[in-house]
């Protein structure tokens, strides 16, 4: 590592950032990073580069076996888009309006806006009551008791009541996280919601207020709306989530990726006649036991923070000691890929997927939701056959994501069989096991924010990034980065201007 002692600084040449992790968050920060005219190199433990983005090909299939879909609810992810062409490659579901909640053991289908879900029997009519009732009954801002911290149930109970936290709620926050209302921080899955409650008081009255204001704010006409207007909803890409990654790795360059570099020791010293502390990053290559490289400006950690726990910190000489980094709580969960004939599945479903709230477990039901993919992109698979992916485990069943093949295909089949009618054995299953699938932002996890706060307060030219910090899905990855990145020029910039008042 480097030692205390103040390396030389060089005027003129371009500024070294190193990014660790290789996700969507590292590489979106990499990339944009480069765009800026930065030198920047990528570490990667993992032998490819993507993180949860992972796509397969095999006979005549395409699978996801991370995030199957993304949304452009951030303007980084339209940037990203727009800059890498993908434009043309964006593939969005077929029917995707079509989305089936478990009901007794059984399909139903979700209403697909709030007219039609209280005009529809899906909840009682105490719920809807208690739902058109919410702009009154919420018109005051909640007193500042319940604006400390709140579990996501009980915030949805408070506002819409129990039976939509666990018919509507608890599937959802289960398919896209992992977890259940019970254990979530509101304010950490959903800030949004939690600083529309302290704004408004009422959530409906709030986003209301919020749209009209955000259009009245930007100004847009009809002809200028309709110029940016893209297709809205979800989407993936032809042939794959893996594209995204793939053509922000081509923009990189090979040459500026470090796979199979897992990083064990991060450390900084000062430079002389520099205001700009050095980076030193010792890594394992599979080549060679340990290899450092020197004279990085600034660096941006992607990885999980349980890694960083694992990594060595030094701070002009002197250990930087990371214990006050809580320990975090990852839920796993298992993806099974099945195919079926078609004349086996006896009531297939158009749409984007089912899920499956966990007091269905009581019907039989074990798995948390299963994607009709080949339903969603015809194209995913030959035309004899239903694709599906199918996700097991989160904190509803940790041990069961850790089943054996064997075990979980008999489970993925069964509810296969009670949702769909898919009689006998799949005609294909892949199975792949994400030990680490989210994070769980927990009613402690304030906790682990202020201790990114601290890691970027503490260690000049350190910035975070990833799901640790800004929310878990793909849009919010990729958001993450970009505005470390953003962070990491005004840095750079501010201490370039600094030297230059000095000379």
């Amino acid at each position: 590592m480097a030692s205390a002692a103040a390396m030389e600084y060089t005027p003129g040449f371009a500024k070294r950032v190193a990014v660790v992790g290789a996700g969507v968050s590292g590489l979106a920060a990499a990339y944009k990073l480069k765009l800026h005219g930065l030198k920047v190199t990528v570490f990667e433990a993992d032998e490819r580069a993507g993180g949860k983005l992972k796509t397969v090909s095999r006979d005549g299939l395409i699978w996801d076996e991370g995030a199957n879909t993304m949304t452009e609810s951030e303007p980084e992810v339209s940037f990203l888009l727009d800059n890498l062409g993908l434009r043309e490659k964006q593939q969005y579901p077929l029917s995707q309006k079509k989305q089936y909640i478990a009901r007794n053991g059984m399909p139903v289908q979700i209403p697909s806006n709030p007219i039609a879900l209280i005009k529809s029997n899906f909840l009682s009519t105490q719920s809807k009551l208690q739902i058109l009732l919410e702009p009154l009954l919420w018109k005051k801002k909640p007193a500042e008791s319940l604006s400390e911290e709140e579990s996501v149930g009980g915030f949805f109970e408070r506002h819409f009541g129990k039976e939509v936290v666990e018919n509507l709620i608890d599937p959802f926050v289960a398919g896209t996280s992992g977890g259940d209302p019970s254990s979530l921080s509101m304010r950490h899955v959903f800030p949004e919601l939690w600083n529309l409650e302290k704004r408004f008081g009422s959530i409906i009255s709030g986003a209301i207020q919020s749209k009209f204001s955000k259009r009245d704010n930007t100004g847009e006409s009809k002809s200028s709306s309709v110029k940016k207007k893209h297709q809205r909803g979800s989407f993936s890409f032809l042939g794959g989530m893996q594209i995204l990654p793939d053509s922000l790795c081509e923009e990189l360059g090979e040459d500026n990726l470090r796979l199979q570099s897992k990083v064990l020791e991060l450390s900084c010293s000062s430079r002389e006649n520099s205001p700009l502390d050095n980076w030193s990053i010792s890594y394992a290559s599979p080549h060679k036991k340990l290899s450092e490289e020197k004279q990085f400006d600034a660096v941006i950690v992607t990885a999980p923070l349980s890694n960083v726990k694992e990594m060595k910190i030094s701070r002009r000489g002197n250990p930087f000691l990371l214990d006050f980094i809580p320990e975090i709580i990852y839920l796993p969960v298992s993806v099974i890929i099945t195919t079926f004939k078609k004349e086996n599945v006896k009531r297939p479903l158009e749409g984007f997927g089912v899920l499956i709230p966990s007091k269905e477990q009581q019907n039989g039901l074990k798995t948390l939701g299963t994607l009709f993919s080949s339903m969603m992109f015809p194209d995913r698979a030959p035309s004899d056959v239903y694709l599906y992916t199918t996700f097991v485990g989160g904190s509803r069943n940790r041990e069961l994501a850790k089943a054996s093949r064997d075990e979980l295909k008999e489970v993925v089949t069964s509810d296969l069989r009670q949702l769909l009618g898919a009689e006998g054995e799949p005609r294909f299953l892949n199975h792949f096991y994400w030990s680490k699938a989210f994070p769980l932002y927990g009613l402690n996890y304030q906790s682990v924010t202020e201790a990114i706060n601290k890691l970027e307060k503490d260690l000049p030219g350190f910035f975070y990034a990833g799901n640790n910090k800004d929310g878990l899905s793909v849009g919010k990855a990729i958001s993450s980065g970009c505005k470390a990145a953003d962070l990491v020029i005004s840095y750079l910039n501010l201490s370039t201007d600094a030297m230059g008042s000095s000379c």
